[in-house]
């Protein structure tokens, strides 16, 4: 209690952004349980088959999504820190121009612009050299798993150069 006649009373609020992960969590198992529900009569002459799995994955979602809810409504989680958009702006971007440029230019330009752009989000400003850099990194990438390990990798105007 403090010295005047008003008593410091300490009330938690809840935390909306963790009780919105809560529901998502509930959603997802949600759609897992509906899904795995179509596929009932598949188990065959064994007690675990198809469906076991999935439906252990929503159990576990749910006592998630639960246990989640009981904390943010106490007010359990611990502060956070200011969220900072930009440096999210940058790696989204990235994956986007990735998506973008994987069936023009092909996996090593368009995995280097990610990787130089998710380079700036994290606060390296130099993209005339992360650009680079990060085209290097993935050609030698799409080298080991398209030439050597002979998986499926769009190739590009660099990579047909080279192979």
């Amino acid at each position: 209690m403090n010295k005047g006649n008003n008593p410091t009373v300490e009330t938690r609020r809840p935390d909306w952004a963790a009780l919105i992960i809560a529901a998502v969590l509930a959603v997802i198992a949600g759609v897992i349980f509906w899904d795995v529900s179509r596929l009932s009569g598949l188990a065959g002459y064994s007690q675990v088959g198809p469906v076991t799995v999935p439906y252990a994955i929503a159990c576990g979602l749910i006592a998630l999504a639960v246990w989640t809810a009981i904390e943010a409504w106490r007010g359990d989680f611990p502060e956070r820190d200011h969220q900072q958009f930009g440096p999210v702006v940058w790696i989204v971007a990235g994956l986007a121009a990735q998506m973008l440029l994987l069936n023009t230019l092909g996996f090593s330009i368009a995995t280097g612009v990610l990787f130089a752009l998710t380079a700036r989000g994290f606060g390296k400003r130099k993209l005339w050299l992360t650009v680079p850099v990060g085209v290097a990194f993935s050609f030698v990438v799409w080298a080991i798993f398209a030439k050597l390990l002979q998986l499926s990798l769009p190739a590009g105007p660099l990579e047909r150069l080279f192979f």
